[in-house]
């Protein structure tokens, strides 16, 4: 490590044990004492809140708040203990636990939610705890009652505005999410603070559990001041719940359905003492509806927090999931399942020492360490081997492949085409059989934050974070990566007279591959128009502006095209590179802008939300496919280039990166939400995404080469999108609708989504069998359907500690959710029992 990495660490040591001397020195300084202020999610004071302080089921203090929202409650002994708190027209709330010594100060202050409406804490848009409505930001909170009844997060987060979701298949295959039109490599998902994503961002969704996930907190545009390299679009961000109860609580839930379909999860939490704990078990099972495409994941969590002091605290999660599925192939072409599978193994672990040195002054030291291990294994060629007899080996490169059945494909545009699309290489063309491919995402982490309250209308915040990231491909001629990055961070966030809202942040990151970048951002949210009782109730303005980027993902690394064509500099790669402008790997960047108005009706009961985005992507990366790589070694005779191809395909590169894509998005999001008395919570939103390609590879360069392949005289982008097109997979029309309602002991949710036609490939280039191998290409343009998901979910109680559980999804058993090729699950269901014993009810 470098001088100057020594050097912070030292530093950090150093602060760590100020910290430490001051946190203990202070909780011997006076009588034991827990105060706040109560406000609304604008931030104006709530006067006459009733406060009761909690310990063990049992009310040991009492007070009302003051004309300014203030209360302080008095406790002459230690313990564990939480806040309730109620005042009229806001729903009543109840804080995390909390650890109290004998002679602590401690402060909580409690931000009040209107009984009809859902304003959440965010961290996301600023760094610390901050309400909405104070935000310049676009930021929606999954809730725990929307994640209760399901097994991942993938229906859940079609509910989120500006999102959307790609699953290639069905239960447990790929899933990619795109926000406000930025590629699915340009999200940081972070689980308890920790980078779940491989190097360069990306994360697929499938897999993931919701097994100890409390909620899933979204933010829309860049985040790279805050998050570093990889927050280019957006953040995911989930956080695990943790014991409360004073002695062990269990919640088991076991269900079935169709598709031999099972699952189970054990939670067991509680608190002792300083200590709360929570460990979680889960394991879901099922076959799904294709052949060859059972899916199977293990998941296991834990959350353990003790507290030093009333004001000092450590904490520990870890997330480790195992899963394995089948991966068929896009059934639509072959009408045959592929003999292969993909298995995952991931850890995520986070460490954390949480202090409040002072009233005013708080800090966290944090270490994350991510473990991430991809094997996809091909047991087996499937198909027809055509021409017939030529494809066992030996080795020629001349002999035949593996082809699905006769086919006729048609995109949701109409077009059609017939034939055999190519499934399997052979091992006459140099692929062996089983092959596995593997990849390996390792991260260590280690970040400071400190944030300050200058005044009570202004919060600094300065931080550091330092990334040791190292990366793999096992079995493959490509050596291992390292990457050493760190990020010095910096902004302020405040009001003035609790009406203006304003945030000014900028982070200066170094990453070892591109050297130094910045990432400045800023917003601000007003009050035109106060909360007061009346139709039109309240009105807020807000803007925001930022910069972000993100590192190339790892196989974006390994299989950089001007890395391959300066190594085959002998047979013509640097005149290559020279006549077509192809530069070093660069980092993808996205300039970002929104603007938007929230709207309230009827007191409050009614909110609607509009907000216009504009993200510009430079540098953005292209793929170039691997039928058209040996075209830009013009020295190379025609076998040399099967050869050349036959060998790419055998080492994974099956397309190769360049950073040759400009793109910009933009649209409008809005989004309607209110209650109906207490029991009903209706929500809804639509997203008009208007995003046009400015420059594209296929265009600009590879025309210069050959001509792009067409259907009917139309171009056709085979790999990635033609300039004046739009970005594959980025629908201009998406939307959900939601309800929640509670009616004693029923409880249920019912969910919609929906989705236009988008522009897609089915990357069928050179892959039909016979005279013309791009007979099966279809034109871009509205390739893939649209859909309408719909969802039910619904719990009985029928005891206090027992309740039946059933969910059933695609209700229309919609088959076009996923893109052309991938059949969708059809209506499933599930149902069983809950048993929660233990969990805490106020008296």
């Amino acid at each position: 490590m470098s001088v100057a990495h020594s050097g912070v660490r030292k530093f950090l040591a150093a602060h760590l044990l100020c910290v430490l001397f001051v946190a203990f020195s202070s909780s011997l300084s006076s009588a034991a004492s827990v105060h706040g202020i109560v406000t609304d999610a604008s931030g104006a004071r709530v006067p006459g809140a009733k406060v009761a302080l909690f310990s063990k089921q049992t009310i040991v203090a009492n007070a009302v708040t003051a004309s300014d929202g203030s209360f302080q409650l008095t406790t002459g002994t230690s313990g564990r203990y939480f806040l309730v708190v109620s005042a009229p027209n806001f729903r009543q709330l109840q804080t995390p636990d909390f650890y109290g010594g004998k002679f602590d100060l401690i402060e909580r202050n409690v931000v009040l939610e209107l009984a009809w409406v859902r304003e959440s804490i965010v961290v996301t848009a600023t760094g610390t705890p901050t309400p909405q409505p104070q935000t310049s930001s676009s930021t929606t909170v999954v809730s725990p009652v929307e994640l209760s009844l399901r097994t991942s997060l993938v229906d859940a987060l079609r509910q989120v505005p500006g999102a959307f979701v790609v699953q290639d298949g069905q239960r447990g295959a790929q899933t990619s999410l795109f926000i406000r039109g930025g590629d699915s490599d340009d999200n940081m998902v972070l689980i308890d603070g920790v980078d779940a994503g491989d190097l360069g961002g990306g994360f697929d969704f499938g897999p993931l559990s919701t097994t100890a996930v409390e909620n899933a907190e979204v933010n829309r545009g860049p985040d790279t001041n805050l998050y570093g390299g990889d927050a280019d679009s957006g953040v995911v961000s989930l956080t695990t719940p943790h014991g409360t109860t004073s002695f062990p609580s269990v919640l088991f839930q076991g269900d079935a359905g169709n598709f031999n379909t099972s699952r189970e999860q054990l939670e067991l939490a509680g608190t002792w003492n300083k200590l709360d704990y929570l460990g979680a078990f889960s394991w879901l099972q099922t076959a799904n509806a294709l052949p060859r495409d059972e899916y199977h994941v293990a998941t296991s969590a834990a959350n353990l927090g003790y507290a030093l002091t009333g004001t000092t605290q450590l904490r520990a999660t870890i997330h480790y999931g195992v899963d394995g599925t089948g991966v068929p192939n896009a059934w639509d072409f072959y009408q045959v399942a592929d003999d292969a599978t993909e298995k995952d193994q991931n850890i995520f672990m986070s460490a954390a020492l949480d202090n409040q040195t002072t009233p005013g002054f708080h800090n966290k030291f944090f270490y994350g360490l991510t473990r991430k291990r991809e094997q996809y294994d091909q047991w087996t060629p499937e198909g027809t081997c055509l021409p017939a007899g030529t494809c066992a080996g030996p080795v020629t490169y001349t002999g035949g492949n593996y082809y699905g059945l006769p086919v006729t494909i048609t995109g949701a545009n109409g077009y059609s085409a017939s034939g055999q699309a190519l499934l399997d290489y052979s091992q006459a063309n140099g692929e062996t059989y089983p092959n596995s491919y593997q990849l390996v995402s390792n991260r260590d982490q280690y970040s400071y934050q400190g944030d300050l309250t200058i005044t009570p209308h202004l919060i600094g915040l300065i931080g550091f974070r330092y990334e040791d990231e190292r990366g793999a491909e096992p079995n493959s001629s490509y050596p291992p990566a390292f990457r050493n990055n760190y990020e010095y961070v910096a902004s302020v966030h405040g009001d003035f007279k609790n009406r203006f809202f304003y945030t000014a942040a900028g982070g200066i990151e170094h990453y070892s591959l591109f050297g130094v970048q910045t990432s400045p951002r800023g917003g601000f949210s007003v009050y035109a128009l106060r909360p007061r009782k009346g139709v039109f109730s309240s009105t807020r303005v807000f803007f925001n502006y930022a910069e972000g980027v993100r590192e190339p993902s790892l196989t974006d690394q390994f299989y950089s095209l001007y890395g391959f064509l300066e190594q085959n500099a002998q047979n013509g790669g640097l005149t290559t590179i020279q006549q077509l402008h192809i530069g070093q790997l660069a980092t993808p960047e996205n300039r970002a802008y929104e603007g938007g108005v929230e709207q309230s009706f009827l007191s409050q009961h009614i909110v609607l939300h509009t907000t216009l985005f504009h993200n510009e992507f430079g540098r953005q990366i292209e793929y170039v496919g691997v039928e058209q790589v040996p075209l830009l070694l013009p020295s190379l005779t025609p076998a040399q280039q099967t050869q050349l191809e036959t060998f790419l395909v055998y080492e994974g590169a099956y397309e190769l990166s360049v950073n040759s894509e400009a793109y910009r998005a933009m649209g409008l999001e809005t989004s309607v939400e209110g209650g109906i008395s207490h029991n009903i919570f209706l929500r809804g939103g639509y997203t008009y995404l208007d995003a046009v390609v400015q420059r594209s590879f296929a265009n600009d360069y590879l025309t210069l080469l050959a001509p792009l392949p067409t259907y009917n005289g139309i171009p056709i982008g085979a790999d990635s999108p033609l300039q004046g097109a739009r970005p594959f997979r980025r629908p201009p029309h998406t939307g959900f609708l939601s309800a929640n309602f509670a009616v004693k002991r029923i409880t249920g949710i019912l969910n919609c989504a929906f989705a236009s036609r988008s522009d897609d490939s089915d990357f069928l280039e050179g892959e039909a069998y016979g005279s013309n191998p791009n007979a099966l290409l279809l034109p871009n343009r509205n390739l893939d359907f649209a859909y309408a998901d719909i969802d039910l979910g619904g719990s009985f109680q029928l005891l206090n500690w027992l309740s039946i559980d059933a969910q059933a999804d695609n209700l229309v058993s919609d088959q076009h959710i996923a893109p052309i090729g991938y059949p969708s699950l059809p209506m499933n269901y599930r149902a069983g029992l809950r048993i929660d014993w233990g969990i805490r009810h106020l008296p």
